[in-house]
């Protein structure tokens, strides 16, 4: 014979995942949950704007060597 105190455990239980379940679809609904994709697309260099050597790139280099 099961005891009250486990009937009523089992009962909080399932109260509270439904309770986070319906927290869980409200913030889908709301669109908070998932994550946004970037409206803008970053720019794709045009030929001869990749990789540059400049002053700036040729210090870090000389600080980074090990």
């Amino acid at each position: 014979m099961k005891s009250a105190t486990d009937q009523t455990r089992r009962k909080f239980i399932l109260a509270a995942s439904l309770a986070g379940a319906g927290a869980a679809a409200a913030l889908i609904a709301e669109g908070r949950l998932l994550p946004r994709t970037a409206a803008v697309k970053a720019p794709v260099p045009s030929a001869g704007q990749g990789y540059r050597d400049t002053e700036h790139v040729r210090r870090y280099y000389s600080t980074a060597r090990i």
